[in-house]
């Protein structure tokens, strides 16, 4: 194999906590909620699906359904499919709902898994090219650098800079070009089947992991190594 795209969220970084989330935003804004009301609205925002990389919406509102098919194609439209989820829960004040979604773009929000630096170092001693394609509204690359990861990746091939959203082949089809790679001779390694599983429409070997809390998932990734030796 010429090279490995990877997924963000779920693949090779985890989100906080949605308590830790809501947490850490009511302390940055100077607001306090009882622990019994915090622990409920931020029980309340994950079922709503307001944390981004976090679970998807219980039940999607049908006024947002449009918005949400397309979220990830700008800045614009993923912060507005956020706060309009997050809005549902009732918080103490509105100009939390952007402050909560400006949380989860901070590094601090995000935890990589515990085999993540070593997979990415082993595919940068063997020469192997190394891609970041994520369906996403914001720009990751500080995520990477405050983790110490950034100096592994060659290229980033993220859907709001394209306009275009995993399973679209378009997307994997640039992080090929960028790396120089023939799709055949790629893997995609995601924790989404119908979003990652796009790749394998190049030609690309698609590999998945399990979206589960860094503690629960040590080495998901080593099996990666495996498959480009």
């Amino acid at each position: 194999m010429a090279a490995v795209l990877f997924d963000f969220s779920g693949t090779l970084f985890r989100i906080e906590t949605a308590e830790s989330w809501l947490r850490a935003v009511l302390a940055e804004t100077g607001h306090t909620l009882p622990e019994p009301e915090l622990t409920r609205a931020a029980r309340a925002l994950e079922a709503a699906g307001g944390l981004p990389g976090g679970p998807e919406p219980v039940e999607l509102p049908a006024d947002l359904a449009g918005l949400w098919a397309v979220r990830d194609e700008s800045a614009e439209l993923h912060r507005a499919a956020y706060t309009g989820l997050s809005r549902r829960v009732p918080l103490p004040d509105p100009g939390l709902y952007d402050a909560l979604y400006d949380r989860h773009m901070a590094p601090a929000a995000w935890s990589p898994y515990p085999d993540a630096a070593k997979v990415l170092r082993a595919l940068r001693e063997r020469g192997i090219g190394v891609g970041v394609v994520s369906n996403i509204g914001w720009d990751l690359r500080p995520v990477f650098r405050a983790h110490g990861l950034d100096a592994y990746v060659d290229t980033y091939v993220l859907s709001y800079e394209h306009g275009v959203q995993k399973p679209d082949p378009r997307l994997f089809s640039v992080a090929c070009e960028a790396l120089g790679a023939d799709p055949r001779r790629v893997v995609m390694v995601g924790d989404n089947r119908a979003a990652d599983g796009g790749a394998a429409a190049l030609g690309c070997r698609v590999h998945f992991v399990d979206h589960l809390p860094v503690d629960r998932r040590p080495d998901a990734l080593l099996p990666v190594l495996d498959l480009v030796s």
